[in-house]
């Protein structure tokens, strides 16, 4: 594909991935409110479990805040944040980069929507080994990660090509 073509479908690309993370997360957060009851977990194996939790902090519940305005808050600091992966995503030239930023970007609009429109971020994914849980999570938890760390190896991975 020539470059001027790639130029023309990086914003098409890049909005699809952004938009199908942001829809497979709504829509597994809409599965959850449906199916599972709060803090009753589904048994999936031994090391999985369905787990329906609300975060009204951030990451792992860090930031809980109980005020009336937390939730928006916190959703206006998610907002500047994709902000600046948008303004980012603009102007790498490195598609893998782009494709990280849009993982990141849907992840966090999906984070985003769950605040202002519940209070709160819905998590159900729940790993565990025994009796040592990792904090529950959503699939836009998974795809910032993901993200993140596409971001993290591509990077790296340039400098040691310099």
């Amino acid at each position: 594909m020539p470059d001027n073509e790639l130029k023309k479908q990086k914003p098409f690309l890049l909005f699809n991935i952004a938009l199908v993370a942001f829809l497979l997360d709504q829509i597994t957060k809409l599965w959850a409110l449906d199916i599972l009851q709060l803090h009753k977990p589904v048994f999936v194996t031994s090391f999985f479990n369905f787990f329906l939790t609300f975060n009204k902090g951030v990451s792992f519940s860090l930031f809980y805040n109980t005020s009336a305005y937390g939730h928006l808050i916190l959703a206006g600091m998610g907002l500047l944040i994709c902000s600046g992966v948008f303004f980012w995503m603009r102007k790498e030239k490195d598609v893998k980069i782009n494709v990280g930023l849009s993982l990141v970007l849907g992840g966090a609009l999906a984070n985003i929507i769950d605040r202002v429109r519940l209070g709160y971020v819905v998590d159900f994914l729940d790993f565990h080994l025994n009796s040592s849980h990792w904090p529950a999570f959503n699939l836009a938890d998974s795809f910032i990660c993901l993200g993140a760390f596409i971001i993290f190896i591509q990077i790296f991975f340039k400098k040691e090509e310099d």
